[in-house]
């Protein structure tokens, strides 16, 4: 059974990749959010947390 790489390689690669600074994003209105967030919550009854495909 092989293995995907080398074991010597591993953890190589992100000490070698560039740093790229994130986008500034504007913060959000707090009326806007608190919007978004009732509709998630309450009119399309969404559990809480990132989507898992056998949670529903």
């Amino acid at each position: 059974m092989g293995t995907h790489g080398s074991l010597t390689k591993a953890g190589k690669v992100r000490s070698l990749t560039p740093k790229i600074d994130p986008m500034p994003h504007p913060p959000t209105n707090p009326k806007k959010r608190n919007r978004i967030n009732y509709k998630k919550r309450i009119l399309l009854n969404r559990p809480p947390g990132q989507f898992r495909p056998g949670r529903r």
